[in-house]
């Protein structure tokens, strides 16, 4: 693969090479910079005003070329508007069919004109982390925040495209009307969007438009929930033939399968594991030691698994299946064992068995780019609808009876059902998964992050900001943007020494969101039963209505707030509107504390969490470091790490509050959530113009 300062040059559109961003130029510059400070003789203040200089000319040049070109198309559109209003009096099939043909060449032109845009944004953001990587500045922020938010902003020009939507209306409308439909009055704002016969050309603008702008839907923003690359559109049919071959639906529902099952069994429990506790002997407060056991394990399993996954897929998933039968039967006869030991094992056991990392690699490597969106929105949803199902099936098991001498009760029944559930997968599993071919070696470098491997590896999307493999490039310097395949982390050291601060406050942010929404709950039984008198059927309601909001919040974000609101505006937002649902939990001495109080302020949590989550990972897959994509020590395993090491902090902190009481238990824990909630807002504030894409 040509390092970018070729492909700038070939990718240009003949007789527009002068319109495009000058980075052998600004590249030139940095290297002279470079060398003056290595000599000590620079000033830096004029560095900063003479390279601002230079790119804001190279921008407004852009930028003014962009708005001709719009210019031209717009004029276009209108003379084709006047031709077309003929024809409605007259309508004559030849001249139709030329007409639809002229359509399709404007559409064709301002496809070229995006690329045009989108390949000059590259470049900006390209230099602009050079100049800071090679100098030690935080340029990047000051010129962000100068530029970005200034009424007379060209680089928003550059990176917000204005206007493209309208021409693609207008694209869209004119050319549906001219396609004959027998029977149909209809034109496109009468109908759904997505039953409207589009032309290629069409697909072909919004596909080119969305590269540019990152602009998200439902689909696009559940899939960013699942953290799994997105990858470009495959460079060649051998490319996207290999992708293909590597694809089998039934292994692909197999991941979602456990998926769905391992976060049933993961908040199964939690409705009756307070009762089970004391059940034993042991204090009602453990439940937070029950619940979160499983989380401790899955800090190592996620690790041994997404290595594992370097060389197999169905080998960790029989694993992972097995572990899991074997540890839901362990805790279903911890009861009639009188062990609490024996019931932490069979969590743990739980734990070992989490192969999210595999099911996250598997949509990653082996789903064809076509179709790799709808199948991280459907591995967010699974989770969605497993952490749902947990609580709601716990509140069906109200037995009480034994088979033989096997006790089956409200305790018990959540590990005999999962160990079938499990058993039941097992059998599925071994008949119906297909091991995709890794034998390649283009692949093998690709998987295990050799520097010779494929470049598609890595979290796409537009603006992706991170530190890449140095390299020598044609002209003799280290040309770290360049590099087509970043080499991989090679160890958890090398993996925190290259994270950023952008990244390092986002993996705090999926801390503090993951923490209070574990509290939530977590101690929500014990909190309940203490203050209201809820029994475990109302536990049960309560969790799984909280489940159930996820999709249609998701729906609601990822629709319309996503589209009307930058990422980072709203990652500000739901971190105040949680902080402000964590302050509404406390019980005031002295007060009343209500159901209608703790259900409210729970909702509000809830919610903002998941909007929080949803755009925090949205925010990391852009600033997440290029060698960070690859590997074991990969950027989706260290945010389920922050995720899993949130979960075990705050069962423990349950836990550890048990002592001083079930009165104070709740103020006791929603404390540290407060204060861990208004560090990540400062921290977020801090870095916030670095979020800028």
């Amino acid at each position: 693969m040509v390092n970018f300062s070729k492909k700038l040059t070939t990718d240009q559109v003949p007789g527009w090479e002068e319109y495009y961003f000058n980075y052998k130029l600004l590249k030139a510059r940095v290297k002279v910079y470079t060398e003056q400070t290595k000599e000590g003789n620079h000033d830096r203040r004029r560095v900063l005003k003479d390279f601002s200089k230079l790119l804001d000319d190279e921008i407004e040049k852009i930028v003014l070329f962009m708005i001709e070109q719009q210019g031209l198309i717009a004029a276009r559109l209108e003379e084709l508007g006047k031709r077309r209003a003929v024809l409605e009096d007259i309508p004559l099939l030849q001249e139709i069919t030329e007409l639809r043909e002229d359509y399709r060449a404007v559409g064709h032109d301002l496809v070229r004109l995006l690329k045009f845009v989108d390949l000059n944004a590259n470049a900006v953001r390209k230099i602009l982390k050079k100049f800071d990587e090679r100098l030690g500045y935080k340029f990047t922020d000051y010129y962000v925040r100068s530029r970005s938010n200034h009424p007379y902003s060209q680089l928003q020009q550059v990176f917000k495209h204005v206007g493209i939507g309208a021409v693609v209306g207008a694209l869209s409308r004119n050319l549906g009307d001219l396609e004959e439909r027998e029977g149909s009055y209809l034109n496109i704002y009468d109908q759904n969007p997505l039953a409207i016969p589009k032309d290629p050309v069409i697909d072909m603008i919004k596909a080119t438009a969305d590269k540019l702008t990152n602009s998200t839907n439902f689909l696009r923003f559940l899939g960013q929930h699942a953290l799994i690359r997105q990858g470009s559109i495959p460079d060649s049919p051998e490319e996207q033939q290999v992708s293909e071959d590597k694809y089998h639906f039934i292994s692909l529902v197999l991941n979602l399968a456990n998926t769905f099952l391992y976060m049933v069994n993961t908040y199964i429990v939690v409705p009756t594991a307070d009762d089970y506790a004391t059940s034993l002997g042991a204090a009602a407060t453990v439940c937070g030691v029950i619940i979160g056991s499983m989380a401790v394990a899955q800090l190592f399993s996620s690790v041994y698994f997404s290595a594992w996954s370097n060389r197999s897929y169905f080998r960790p998933l029989l694993f992972s299946s097995v572990v899991l039968l074997l540890g839901n039967v362990m805790y279903a006869l911890a009861y009639d064992f009188d062990s609490l030991a024996i019931l932490l094992a069979g969590r743990v056991l739980c734990g070992m068995g989490s192969a999210r990392a595999v099911n996250r690699r598997y949509i990653s490597d082996c789903v064809p780019q076509r179709i790799r969106m709808q199948a991280s929105a459907a591995f967010v949803s699974a989770s969605a609808l497993g952490m749902a199902c947990g609580p709601a099936i716990a509140g069906l098991l109200q037995v009480n009876y034994k088979v033989y001498s096997v006790t089956i009760n409200q305790d018990t029944l959540p590990g005999w059902v999962m160990a079938f559930g499990w058993l039941a997968y097992l059998v599925w599993l071994w008949i119906s998964f297909k091991e995709p071919a890794l034998g390649d070696a283009d692949d093998e470098g690709h998987r295990q992050g050799s520097s010779g491997g494929s470049s598609r590896l890595g979290y796409r999307k537009q603006g992706l900001a991170g530190e890449y493999l140095l390299k020598q490039d044609a002209e003799g310097e280290s040309d770290q943007e360049e590099t087509p395949a970043p080499a991989a982390a090679p160890s958890i050291a090398e993996a925190y020494r290259l994270l950023t601060p952008s990244v390092k406050v986002q993996l705090l942010i999926y801390f503090m969101l993951k923490f209070s929404m574990e509290i939530l709950l977590s101690e929500s039984s014990v909190v309940t039963s203490y203050y209201f008198g809820w029994n475990t059927s109302s536990v049960a309601v309560f969790l799984a209505a909280l489940g159930l909001t996820v999709l249609p919040i998701n729906a609601v974000v990822g629709t319309y707030i996503s589209n009307m609101f930058e990422d980072r505006q709203i990652l500000v937002a739901s971190e105040a509107v949680l902080l402000a649902g964590v302050a509404l939990s406390f019980h005031v001495p002295g007060t009343a504390y209500t159901a209608a109080q703790y259900v409210c302020s729970a909702l509000l949590t809830f919610v903002a969490a998941e909007v929080l989550e949803g755009v925090n990972l949205s925010l990391l897959s852009q600033v997440m470091p290029a060698r960070l994509s690859r590997g074991t020590w990969n950027g989706g395993l260290l945010s389920t790490e922050a995720g899993t090491l949130a979960r075990v902090a705050a069962d423990g902190t349950i836990t550890l509050a048990g002592y001083l009481g079930q009165g104070a238990l709740l103020n006791a824990t929603l404390l540290p959530s407060l204060l861990i909630c208004a560090a990540s807002i400062a921290a977020t504030l801090s870095t916030y113009n670095s979020l800028f894409y």
